[in-house]
């Protein structure tokens, strides 16, 4: 038979049992996130992690993304689609507890950046360009203009700019979406500023300035847009062209003006260009002719037409017929020298000169017996061709006569196949060995 408990142990259980209370579990509500792609530009793709403890039931709140909610332990990855600040709840709980963590995600706006640049008028300087912006997201924007006048702007639409440098100028538009930034630069060149300048020069054949002239107009203008030549004579063979040529008939002081234009500025400037009476007279000073070993470096062959020597090895195809002065010189020591007929170069070691002119000399005056006389003075006053037009030339000149250097100065006379009277003086046989040479001045009647 069972005995009852002690009524003080009976006392005592009653009042442990009503002492007895259940402690709540705690809960601690708590995640993470990474980027997908490490960038906060939307659409940004976000990867939650749940790091809550002690919870047994959970609820996300996305706040503009997309799920909007989730109720599993680990939702995911969330798409959030617009830039700003994002609140991103999680809510955990059990029986017992229940708690709530909230954080702010700030992400960024998609960035474009694009502008355009719309030159004003032209690229002359002064230079004025509008720029458009383009760009897509961004919230604050940054000019920056090298050389520009203002140098900088902020905001999306800054003034017109001035350039006024010539030469290229970086143009740079930084736009910023609050937590990156991005920029695109452009270059704007600018041409210099409308400047007008011209030259005046004689043709090859008139450098002597004397009547008919023709002038070579050449511009040395810039950043022109139109331009127009005027003359106070003379004929012009063109108004509008950069380079042209100016016809002046007689004598006389002409001025030349050139006007030009570019939509911003013009300009004008004038010269002139005095043109002498006609002498009829080439001279023609300081001439290189070689002996004979001399042909290849220093030529034995001239044009008076065309003022140049011509060398062996030269290409005479079409020079050859202008060859009108031939010198023969046997030996260094110029004993025995002489001008002979282009056509008849072949007789005396050289070549052939293709389609040759037949010219005729007087190499001695003293000895020619032809009553024909050209002395040193005569040459050197010779200030047109009157003292050559007086010169008869007779049937019987001998130009077979040959000469040396024991009379300096010595004046050779010829006539040319088209009729033209010349004089050479030679002034001095250089002795330079197998390069030996004359040197010698050229009067010689124009052509017509």
């Amino acid at each position: 038979m069972t005995k009852p408990l002690p009524y003080t142990l009976c006392t005592l259980l009653l009042l442990c049992a009503a002492c007895y209370k259940e402690v709540p579990r705690p809960v601690t509500a708590d995640f993470t996130y990474v980027l997908a792609d490490s960038s906060r530009t939307v659409p940004a793709v976000l990867n939650f992690t749940n790091r809550s403890v002690g919870a047994t039931g959970f609820k996300w709140t996305f706040e503009g993304g997309e799920p909007a909610t989730s109720e599993y332990e680990n939702p995911g990855s969330v798409t959030f689609s617009q830039a700003g600040a994002h609140k991103v709840t999680l809510e955990a709980w059990n029986e017992d507890t229940r708690e709530t963590k909230t954080i702010t995600i700030t992400l960024d706006s998609a960035v474009q950046v694009a502008f355009d640049a719309e030159i004003q008028l032209n690229d002359f300087s002064p230079v004025q360009v509008k720029f458009t912006n383009r760009t897509t997201g961004g919230s604050a924007w940054n000019w920056t203009f090298e050389g520009g006048d203002p140098a900088a702007a902020e905001g999306t639409a800054p003034p017109l700019i001035t350039f006024t440098t010539p030469g290229p100028h970086e143009v740079t538009l930084q736009v910023s979406n609050g937590g990156q930034t991005f920029s695109l630069s452009k270059t704007i060149s600018v041409k210099p500023p409308l400047s007008t300048d011209f030259e005046i020069r004689p043709s090859f054949h008139d450098d002597d300035y004397e009547a008919p002239l023709t002038a070579i107009l050449e511009s040395k203008s810039s950043s022109y847009l139109s331009q127009q030549w005027q003359s106070s004579g003379g004929v012009l063979d063109s108004d509008t062209a950069s380079n042209t040529t100016l016809f002046l008939q007689d004598p006389g002081t002409y001025t030349i003006t050139l006007k030009t234009a570019n939509g911003k500025e013009s300009g004008a400037i004038t010269r002139s260009i005095t043109v002498k009476p006609n002498s009829r007279l080439r001279t023609i000073k300081d001439v290189k002719l070689g002996i004979s070993t001399a042909h290849a470096d220093i030529g034995c062959f001239y044009s008076t037409r065309l003022r140049k020597v011509f060398r062996k090895g030269d290409d005479l195809s079409a020079g050859g017929k202008e060859i009108d002065l031939v010198f023969f010189g046997l030996n260094r020591n110029f004993t025995y020298n002489k001008f002979i007929s282009p056509d008849s170069a072949a007789s005396y070691t050289f070549s052939a000169i293709p389609g040759a002119a037949a010219t005729r000399f007087i190499n001695r005056q003293e000895q020619c017996n032809c009553n024909v006389q050209l002395t040193v003075a005569d040459f050197d006053n010779m200030q047109s061709d009157a003292p050559l037009q007086s010169l008869q030339w007779p049937a019987n000149a001998t130009g077979g006569l040959q000469f040396d250097y024991t009379l300096l100065p010595r004046v050779v006379l010829f006539q040319t196949q088209d009729g033209r009277k010349g004089a050479v003086k030679i002034k001095d046989f250089v002795l330079e060995g197998s390069t030996a040479y004359i040197l010698a001045d050229i009067k010689v009647q124009k052509y017509e």
